[in-house]
Formats: structure tokens, sequence, C-alpha cells
């Protein structure tokens, strides 16, 4: 028996991008596609993050663009952190609220609905603002980035793990609109990133590349979607498998150039009152 694949929801990269990366990234499709690993390098690299970060036991956290929770229940769980998560996703909000009454940690996480660039949250609440993987989606980087400059206290941390690109190094089908969601085409260079924290107010003190992470990554969902090609009848799913196979193959060639890569920056908020984010 042929067995059923996951279906991507209606999307239009063009009108919606935003509200495109939150159903794409909570639908069960990608959840397959991805083996449960949304982002490079897994717990290990949020782990990584964290550290970077300097996030201590018991500290107040905020996930942006949280998904279904993962990292705000592994430094619930791991350091005893109190964290909020936010995400557009309606399902995948829903989806990390079970998953944190589940685990016994309903008490020290939260989730909420709400756009990265306009933060439900007020000033210099939060000791450590991360986003693993989300920034190189967002249409208003800027905005994000000052929003999550914003809600950090003086002295706190804004941190980050994202895909780097070399746009300019990448062939025009790795900047269309659906290149844009699998977070390629609007990705930035780490020189990019750090100017976007130093706009904001925030001054990087750590920075590292991980790209044999994103190379890993990349390699697994080229293997799935030829999985997906062979499972999926006649028609626009298996149309869609080959077209997102063939960019799955121009991102690992573009991996192996050097012309994207992964890197996780981690950036401090001085004392001082000083930014475009009020830092």
């Amino acid at each position: 028996m042929t067995r059923a694949l996951p279906v991507l929801p209606p999307l239009d990269f063009e009108t919606d991008p935003k509200g495109c990366c939150a159903r794409l990234y909570e639908s069960d499709a990608v959840r397959w596609l991805l083996d449960g690993e949304l982002h490079p390098g897994g717990e290990r690299l949020t782990r990584r993050l964290a550290q970077l970060a300097g996030i201590e036991r018991g500290q107040r956290v905020l996930d942006v663009a949280c998904g279904s929770g993962a990292t705000a229940l592994l430094l619930a769980r791991e350091l005893e952190c109190e964290v909020a998560g936010v995400d557009l996703g309606s399902r995948a909000i829903a989806q990390a609220a079970d998953a944190a009454r589940a685990a016994g940690l309903a008490a020290r996480v939260r989730f909420v609905i709400g756009d990265a660039e306009e933060l439900p949250f007020p000033d210099a609440g939060f000791d450590v603002a991360l986003s693993e993987c989300s920034l190189c989606t967002f249409p208003e980087k800027r905005s994000a980035m000052d929003e999550m400059a914003r809600v950090v206290r003086p002295g706190g941390t804004v941190a980050i793990a994202d895909v780097t690109a070399d746009l300019d190094a990448l062939p025009a089908q790795l900047r269309s609109a659906a290149a844009r969601v699998a977070c390629v085409a609007d990705a930035r260079s780490v020189q990019d990133y750090t100017s976007l924290l130093r706009d904001a107010g925030c001054e990087p003190v750590a920075i590292e590349t991980h790209d044999d992470d994103l190379r890993a990554m990349a390699d697994r969902v080229e293997a799935r979607l030829r999985v997906a090609r062979m499972l999926a009848p006649p028609g626009e799913q298996r149309d869609r498998a080959a077209v997102a196979a063939a960019l799955a193959c121009m991102a690992i060639d573009a991996i192996g150039r050097g012309a994207l890569g992964y890197a996780l920056i981690a950036a401090r908020r001085p004392h001082s009152r000083l930014g475009r984010a009020g830092c």
C-alpha cells in the first residue's frame, strides 16, 4: 500500500509571506520533511546558542517565532527559565501549550500569538530574547530586531541562530518567493545581521559559524523530498516535491560553494541608553 504523505496547506508567498511561513512551519508536511528538527543542529545548537547568550538558571527568556515550543521547553526544563514564546501560527501555539502541560512545565512557560515585528510585551521585560532560523524569513528584519532589543533589559542579550547567505552568489531560483519561506531567499550575511543588531543598539559579543549543520539538514531534506516524489500520486503534490527537490539540490551546491551557511550570534544590550531601540 502506498503511504499517504502529509499535504501542504494553501500558500500565497507573494501577498502574505509572514502568514505563509507560520502556516508552513506548523504543518504536518513540513514536520515530516524536517523529521521534527526545525532548524540546523537541533537541540545541540539550541544549547550552544543559550551558552553564547549567557542564559543563567531562572532567567526570563523570550523565544521569538517559537513554533511548537521545543526551545522554550528545553530552556524551562534544563535551566528552569521563565520562558515566553511568541509565534504567528495559532496551531503552533496551541501545540506548544499542550506540550508544556504534558511536560509539567506550564508554570514556567507561556505561549502567545503575536508578530515579531510588533511584540506584545512591555519594554525591558526579559533577560534574553532569542530567535532560531526565523529572522531570515521576516519581511521587516530591522523592525523585528528593534523589537527584540526593546523587550530586553539593559545589560541583557539578543541572540539569533540563522541561515546566512551571499545573495549575489545564489541562482535566481534560490531568491524566489518560495525559497524565502525555505529560509534562503532573504537570508543575510553575518555582517548584515551584526549591522542590524548594532543598529538596534546591541553590540555583538559572540559569533560562531556552523555550516556543516546546515549541510546535514539540507541533505536530509533532499533525501526526504526524493521519497516524497516517489510516494506522491501524479499531480500537484508530485510537482511540488519535484520543485522543492531541485531547490534543495541548489542549496546543497550553494553551501558547498560557501554562498549559504549557518551562524549563531549573541549581542549585548548596553546599560547606557543608546541606539534606535532605546538600548
